[in-house]
């Protein structure tokens, strides 16, 4: 009975691959695409477009949050609301350095998040470091956006790091706005659209 049971696993286990290759088979790939179009935006100008909004965006929003809120943190081991403030402007300097673009004199950014719980302080640098950023961008040629960066990986180029530059203000910009809303701060263009009628608080 115990061979008979051992020859039963065995024959299951044996089983096993035969229907597990099955399910693993590789999905025929996708055609090319016959749509050549060339995109409907150049990347340098929408970048800067998205970068200036952020700007205007994060300094109202750090403008409208009182000096004493500043130190507001959901929970312990989380940045409070001027640390935030204070780990755009440092990515502001750092992302671009990725692409030889060099930090101010004295920069460290593993001190910068909390060299200041100023607010007078924290707004100067947000404008200093978007301005900066800015800057970078502005001063590449539309064929810089595909210059290879193969320090950040085989496919990488300039234009990744501005993406990543973009991306990262939008994903704080929305911290940002919880935190402020949980301290019953309306974000100021919220605010002004829903004088206007134009949206709900």
């Amino acid at each position: 009975m115990k061979n008979l049971l051992l020859a039963a696993v065995a024959v299951t286990l044996l089983a096993v691959p035969a229907f597990a290759s099955k399910d693993r088979q590789q999905p025929a790939p996708a055609p090319p695409s016959a749509d050549k179009t060339a995109p409907s935006y150049d990347m340098k100008p929408q970048s800067l477009l998205d970068l200036e909004d952020m700007h205007k965006k994060f300094v109202a929003l750090a403008t409208a949050i009182p000096q004493e809120k500043y130190d507001y943190r959901p929970a312990e081991g989380v940045r409070s609301i001027g640390e935030v403030f204070l780990h755009i402007s440092n990515a502001n300097y750092n992302i671009p350095s990725m692409m030889g673009v060099p930090r101010p004199a004295g920069f460290d950014p593993k001190t910068f998040e909390k060299s200041t719980t100023d607010k007078t302080q924290i707004i100067d640098q947000l404008n200093k470091s978007f301005d900066s950023a800015h800057a970078a961008i502005a001063a590449m040629t539309n064929a810089d956006f595909a210059k290879p960066l193969p320090k950040l990986g085989p496919d990488a180029n300039y234009g990744d790091v501005v993406y990543l530059l973009v991306t990262h203000a939008h994903e704080h910009l929305g911290q940002s706005i919880a935190y402020a809303r949980l301290n019953g701060i309306v974000p100021p263009w919220t605010a002004e659209a829903a004088k206007k009628g134009q949206m709900k608080d």
